[in-house]
């Protein structure tokens, strides 16, 4: 917990402790306390050093007390403490009567009901010590818990995500090392849109987010290198609708489900790939769909070589509860449709 949220707490303690002591005053009734105005503003004064000295006392004292761990020697620490505290406060209580508020000296006999008046006052006054420390400490507990929990996703998502960046680009190198061997014209040209990939890649996923715009434009890119590869101009139809402007997605996100159409999908339909991407009323609707060859299953195993567990966990980690995901299978079509909440 930050250091002045745990001195508001405290500042908001003794607030209420001194309206409490107070309230006799606030409602014009100060001889209820058996003292003339003038004894009952010095009996609050020395009551509330009296407190702040047992409450600071148990306030510090009580964390080393509890890390003894033996009950034996945790309750003799206790008992010892309040006895260290009230051996401090009565003292100071006699002098201030006697010395500052010139009480009679008939009044400042010793009796055993000052004892257990301070004694009442120690074990009050540390509880409320012990509630506040706990209370702070449940703050402080929870904040380092959500800071582990936080640091532990950021390292599985960087874990995810160099899962996917070497993955997708052995398979595309792959597809350009074919061109070349089969010195193809169009080699050139896919060296040049793997250029504009390996920018994205190597640049823009390392932020937590990037334009939806170039997530866009890095799809067009991979799915124009695949149909140099596969020489069927018609084997994939892509429509993007809606405002993608200013709209962010965190990077590499799409490519899975379009590298995994490729790999599944039929060359005997045209087209046999269909992506659609649209943006509105705060949605970004994401589909794939590909038709397989006949009898032929897509299992969530060969879902890509990261694995559907992979990208369904890194969903998870960046959206949580702002993504709907379905993936089915008809007859021999591929179906993918994923919803993310802006």
């Amino acid at each position: 917990m930050k250091r002045k949220n745990v001195i508001l707490i405290h500042a908001l303690y003794w607030f209420y402790i001194i309206n409490q002591l107070l309230f006799p005053l606030y409602v014009g009734r100060p001889e209820d306390t058996g003292m003339v105005e003038t004894g009952y503003l010095k009996d609050i004064l020395i009551s509330l050093l009296l407190n702040v000295i047992s409450f600071y006392a148990v306030y510090f004292s009580f964390p080393r007390i509890i890390a003894l761990k033996n009950k034996m020697l945790i309750t003799f620490s206790l008992i010892v403490t309040i006895i260290i505290i009230i051996g401090i406060r009565l003292p100071i209580y006699w002098c201030f009567w006697k010395y500052i508020a010139n009480m009679p000296g008939i009044e400042m006999k010793l009796e055993w009901f000052w004892v257990w008046n301070e004694l009442r006052m120690v074990i009050i006054t540390g509880i409320y010590a012990i509630l506040i420390r706990f209370m702070i400490n449940m703050f402080e507990t929870q904040k380092l818990r959500d800071e582990l929990i936080n640091q532990r996703q950021a390292s599985e998502l960087a874990l995810l995500k160099s899962q996917v960046n070497p993955h997708f680009l052995f398979n595309t190198l792959n597809n350009i090392y074919s061109l070349v061997y089969n010195k193809s014209k169009e080699a050139p040209q896919a060296v040049m849109k793997f250029s504009s990939i390996m920018r994205y890649v190597l640049y823009d996923t390392r932020h937590k987010n990037v334009l939806l715009e170039k997530e866009i434009e890095y799809l067009k890119s991979y799915i124009e290198l695949q149909r140099l590869r596969f020489k069927k101009p018609g084997l994939v139809s892509i429509n993007i609708s809606g405002n993608t402007h200013g709209i962010t997605i965190a990077p590499m996100l799409l490519i899975p489900f379009v590298e995994n159409a490729f790999k599944h999908c039929s060359k005997n339909h045209q087209p046999s790939i269909t992506i659609r991407l649209n943006v509105g009323n705060h949605l970004i609707r994401f589909e794939v769909s590909n038709f397989t060859e006949e009898n032929r299953q897509t299992t969530d195993e060969q879902f890509n070589g990261i694995g559907l567990p992979n990208i369904k966990r890194r969903l998870e980690l960046i959206y949580k509860d702002k993504y709907n995901l379905e993936i089915k299978q008809e007859d021999n079509q591929y179906k993918v449709k994923l919803l993310i909440e802006q």
